[in-house]
């Protein structure tokens, strides 16, 4: 698990990968900021991931969460990876177990 990648939720969807960068740039290098998109409408969906260079800067970083950012209070802990769903496997084009003839 990378310690140095923190999850930031409750963003306003205003808020931008620069108004990221100054909140959090002043803990440290930031290696990378990332607010998260809509698939289709291409706006935020209220959360972002900052990675910075190193896990203190991180771990330093933590203290902004429930500041304000951009009128709300932001959450922000240490990312942690989730498994992902791409919904059920089929085999041969069609559930086996529900056969019918």
């Amino acid at each position: 698990m990378q310690k140095n990648k923190l999850f930031v939720g409750n963003l306003a969807f205003s808020s931008t990968e620069a108004d990221l960068e100054q909140a959090f740039g002043q803990f440290g290098e930031l290696h990378e900021v990332k607010v998260i998109l809509d698939r289709e409408t291409g706006r935020s969906r209220g959360f972002a991931f900052v990675t910075f260079a190193n896990e203190d800067d991180a771990e330093a970083a933590l203290s902004l969460d429930g500041n304000a950012l951009n009128g709300r209070n932001i959450r922000v802990s240490i990312a942690t990876e989730r498994p992902r769903n791409n919904g059920p496997r089929r085999e041969g084009g069609f559930n086996k177990g529900n056969r019918r003839f």
